[in-house]
């Protein structure tokens, strides 16, 4: 089928933000309302084929959209600047905790604005900076079988795209899509955006038939045929796979996951209140473990955003500037990744046991998270990421602590 895109409404235009921006400091004002509405609907959007429409119509009005980008393009700096990292992070958590669906497609929309800004040019920042004050939504878009995207050069500043990408978040919604465009004919690969409704692609709602994550419409798309100018290409070839970027920025999937497991402790709460099973020694001690976790997490978290704000102003760095603690801060956010998925996991086993088979049927939202957040913490090369950790530690000599900056900075 060919690809319906829908963008939402603009509700300003860029020229109006400098006075209606929204501030940090209200700005989680906001969020409750629009998190309040992700979690009363997310029931509703729970099939294959949905979206998440109306969260993201509320996501726009609350001016989610541009915060990620600098004040410079104006937004709020969250997630660019390293000072905003914690607060992005804590969004990230508060979106994940409402609906993990909307949290996936919401961080692929940061992560690709982080990117822009990043790696593209003055002229693509602003370019996508001003579609991002249009109300486009974003996304990456990485994955792919053997008939993945290529880009073959025609001459003239001009590329013909061929292949298909997986895993496509957000198919026939996202308007911005950036991606590894695929192997140029060097083999090296490229980051590239497409505006989505500006070209005709072929979609495959068939291919997307989970158990969990069902509303988020990550499809099969293919894009051959598509025509790209220049301008569309982002940064130069292999930017995407760059540490510390590509590893650092783990820790906002992993902010959204455990927003999806302190959903899963409310929820397993408020069941065993609901049947008075709360005097029970045996739940009692599965609850503290619950607590134990997600107390973590967080913890976890504001480590992150420590290690990122004194690492350097800007997110991970500047990409022409060699950092000395970029080993160190890849490994550390590793470790956050991981103990946040061992989180995860741990909060499926104990909630399960702690509800039984009746809390594990629909409609209780126990059943529906867990599917969600089972599928959620399947993140690519988990074992890879772990191992990394090993190698600095048996590399690095090990004082008081593995992670300061003090001498540094």
């Amino acid at each position: 089928m060919t690809v319906k895109h829908l963008p939402i409404e603009p509700l300003w235009i860029a020229h109006e933000l400098a006075a209606r921006q929204v501030e940090l400091t209200d700005l989680f004002d906001r969020v409750t309302h629009v998190t309040d509405f992700c979690a009363a609907n997310a029931a509703t959007i729970d099939r294959s084929g949905a979206f998440p429409v109306q969260e993201f119509e509320l996501i726009a009005k609350a001016g989610l959209l541009t915060v990620p980008l600098a004040r410079t393009w104006g937004g709020l700096g969250l997630g660019i600047d390293g000072s905003s990292i914690g607060k992005l992070l804590t969004l990230l958590t508060s979106i994940g905790r409402a609906n993990l669906v909307v949290g996936r497609i919401y961080e692929g929309h940061v992560n690709a604005l982080q990117l822009i800004q990043t790696f593209g040019t003055p002229a693509q920042i602003e370019a996508f900076a001003n579609a991002a004050h249009q109300n486009k939504i974003f996304g990456v878009w990485n994955a792919e079988e053997n008939d993945g995207v290529k880009i073959m050069p025609l001459g003239n500043g001009k590329y013909r795209l061929a292949g298909a990408k997986t895993f496509a978040t957000g198919c026939g919604y996202v308007d911005r899509p950036l991606f590894i465009g695929g192997a140029l004919p060097d083999g090296a690969w490229q980051l590239c955006i497409v505006s989505m409704d500006e070209v005709a692609t072929v979609s495959d709602p068939s291919w997307w038939q989970p158990a969990g994550m069902r509303a988020t419409a990550s499809c099969k798309v293919d894009f051959t045929g598509v025509i790209l100018d220049e301008s569309a290409l982002i940064g130069q070839p292999g930017d995407y796979y760059r540490q510390p970027w590509l590893t650092a920025g783990v820790v906002r999937f992993a902010a959204v996951q455990l927003g999806g497991a302190a959903a899963l402790f409310d929820a397993t709460r408020q069941f065993l209140q609901s049947i008075d099973r709360t005097k029970d020694p045996s739940q009692e001690e599965r609850l503290g473990r619950m607590a134990l976790g997600i107390e973590s997490g967080h913890l976890w978290l504001q480590g992150a955003a420590s290690q990122l704000e004194q690492y350097d102003p800007i997110f991970a760095g500047d990409p022409a500037i060699v950092h000395p603690q970029a080993a160190a801060l890849v490994a550390y956010t590793n470790m956050v990744r991981t103990a946040i998925e061992q989180i995860g996991m741990e909060a499926i086993q104990l909630c399960s046991r702690s509800v039984g088979t009746r809390g594990l049927l629909p409609p209780h939202s126990i059943e529906r998270i867990i599917r969600d957040l089972t599928l959620y913490l399947r993140q690519p090369a988990f074992d890879a990421s772990i191992a990394s950790v090993g190698q600095y530690v048996l590399k690095t000599d090990i004082t008081d602590t593995l992670w300061t900056h003090a001498e540094s900075t």
